[in-house]
């Protein structure tokens, strides 16, 4: 999926084949394609580029839409895309590696400039993060509303998300 538009159609046509597929009632084909719509403005509102790989996977009718990009990470993307996971925190700090690498890179974006102060050294929002404009909560919200879980990943510039919701 790419900035002009390109799969974005093809991506929602997938939910709606793979709802199908799973037996969904209309009503449940409405809200995966609708989690599909928002992960993909949300994703695009928040790095302001969009070069993205998107899938989903399913068994029985719990599905999971996969989205991986890469975007040059600021202490405001970071901040945000990880709040919009469930549990806001970043899943690639996962084991002592992970959580030593994830407190480096937030320590490298939080230099005390005017891009990074927002985070103290144990990677905790000291304040609300500015808003820019092309940062939409209202993506955010309707994700939070209807996913069951949302799971981000950030390394790097690499994103991983997964929007898990079982009908």
């Amino acid at each position: 999926i790419d900035n002009r538009g390109n799969g974005f159609e093809a991506a929602l046509s997938e939910a709606e084949a793979a709802a199908k597929y799973r037996g969904l009632d209309g009503k449940q084909t409405l809200q995966l394609r609708i989690l599909t719509e928002e992960l993909l403005g949300m994703v695009h509102s928040i790095t302001g580029e969009m070069s993205c790989t998107f899938w989903i996977d399913s068994e029985g009718k719990a599905f999971t839409l996969h989205l991986t990009t890469k975007t040059v990470m600021d202490a405001i993307k970071r901040y945000q895309l990880i709040s919009v996971s469930t549990e806001n925190k970043n899943e690639a700090a996962k084991g002592f590696l992970g959580f030593l690498r994830d407190k480096f890179e937030t320590a490298i974006l939080s230099d005390g400039g005017a891009s990074g102060v927002w985070y103290d050294m144990n990677g905790i929002p000291l304040d609300e993060a500015p808003e820019t404009e092309e940062w939409d909560r209202y993506e955010r919200s309707i994700l939070r509303r209807l996913a069951d879980e949302i799971k981000i990943s950030v390394r790097g510039g690499a994103v991983d998300m997964e929007v898990l919701k079982a009908f």
